[in-house]
């Protein structure tokens, strides 16, 4: 149907605006995070070094997830996305955190890897022929440079994104599509990399070519949730008003409901693969996770992580309703934190998960830096990016 709208027309949210209490609240989160770190290492080192493994990983993800997702949309040129394409952009804010998390974790390392034990590796034939990937320096050199190379491809693509909204050149948006499959086809490699490293090797008997994947439907899982999410919210506030339609918040539900169903077919096919070769180096990371009380988690795994979002976002309307979506949302994201325990603390221990102070105290500092990096990001850039060419587009689109 023809319009006769134009993009002069459309409004300009500007930046987004944190009142001073929200900012500071996120600051307490930040600084008790730091306070609970702290006291954990005091009180009970594997416990807090296995709970910043578990946050740095997911937080990570999230940052570099929201890079990857704006790189998509560049590369197949979408339209459906430009007014909610900045929201995943702000997440890259936390890139060069995630950078000073990981040297942190340097400090944890011996609490962690088994591989960094010496006499651990010696005289077991598996460790001694892994050796030469898993050691300590070529550990820390490889990531270091895998996050570095991240945070320089999202300082210039979400530069040029930037820089588009004054400018309104569809050139930057033709610079972002000649960048973006490079910066694909090294997401793919070093986030495969970086999830190997990071948690398969928390298990450094075990291996599944497949782990990578799996790490990576998680990624894609809470970026789609955290993005919805802050739609909602800003939508709410009225920032997003005339920009945002309840066609944009069901193409955002049926992608939630796409990799809720792609999550549950790497994980089953992981699963099935490993359980049906029946070698025990391979199967003996599921035998932890089915022993004690985890088993409750594997089967909140299936239950929750997979089940719970498929049936609440199956119906159509439940895509366009601002309520399912939120609470799906959320839901999707501490399901997700619940994942990423399971594959880190069988490791450390055996009987069941450890949820206390130590772990939320921690996981609510990560949110209070996660929080402050993407709102400093958006109060110095517009929540749209205005200067998008297919903004006019994706805004009077309809569903047929």
């Amino acid at each position: 149907m023809a319009h006769a709208h134009g993009i002069h027309e459309l409004k300009n949210p500007g930046v987004y605006r944190p009142t001073s209490g929200f900012r500071m609240v996120l600051m307490i989160f930040a600084a008790l995070g730091i306070a609970t770190f702290a006291a954990g290492l005091a009180l009970q080192p594997t416990r807090a070094w296995a709970s910043f493994v578990h946050n740095h990983f997911y937080f990570m993800s999230l940052a570099i997830g929201g890079l990857f997702f704006a790189a998509i949309q560049w590369v197949t040129g979408a339209m459906w996305s430009a007014p909610i394409r900045r929201l995943s952009e702000s997440f890259t804010a936390y890139l060069p955190v995630a950078l000073v998390t990981f040297v942190i974790l340097y400090f944890g390392i011996h609490d962690l890897y088994v591989w960094s034990h010496a006499d651990h590796v010696k005289g077991d034939l598996v460790l001694e022929g892994k050796s030469g990937y898993l050691s300590t320096g070529f550990f820390m050199i490889r990531n270091i440079i895998a996050l570095g190379l991240w945070v320089y491809f999202a300082r210039k693509m979400i530069g040029n994104s930037t820089a588009q909204d004054a400018t309104k050149e569809v050139g930057f948006t033709l610079k972002n599509r000649a960048l973006a499959p490079a910066f694909l086809i090294l997401f793919a490699l070093t986030y495969t990399m970086a999830s190997f490293d990071q948690m398969m090797s928390l298990d450094p008997h075990w291996f599944s070519t497949m782990f990578g994947v799996y790490c990576f439907a998680g990624l894609f899982y809470i970026v789609l949730a955290t993005t919805t999410l802050m739609t909602l919210y800003l939508k709410r506030r009225g920032e997003l008003e005339g920009l945002v339609n309840d066609n944009h918040l069901h193409d955002l539900g049926k992608f939630m409901f796409a990799f809720t169903v792609f999550y549950a077919y790497i994980g089953f096919s992981q699963f099935l693969l490993i359980w049906y070769a029946n070698l025990p180096e391979e199967t003996m990371y599921y035998l932890h996770r089915l022993h004690g009380n985890w088993v409750w988690v594997s089967l909140f795994l299936i239950a929750g992580k997979f089940l719970v979002p498929f049936f609440l976002l199956l119906p159509r309307d439940s895509k366009r309703n601002p309520r399912v979506l939120a609470g799906v949302a959320m839901f999707m994201l501490v399901a997700h934190w619940i994942d990423l325990m399971w594959v880190v603390q069988p490791e450390f221990f055996k009987e069941g998960p450890r949820v206390g102070w130590i772990e939320l105290g921690m996981t609510v500092g990560f949110i209070g830096l996660f929080g402050l990096a993407v709102t400093r990001f958006l109060s110095k850039h517009n929540v749209v990016a205005i200067g998008d060419p297919r903004l006019e587009e994706s805004v009077f689109h309809h569903h047929q």
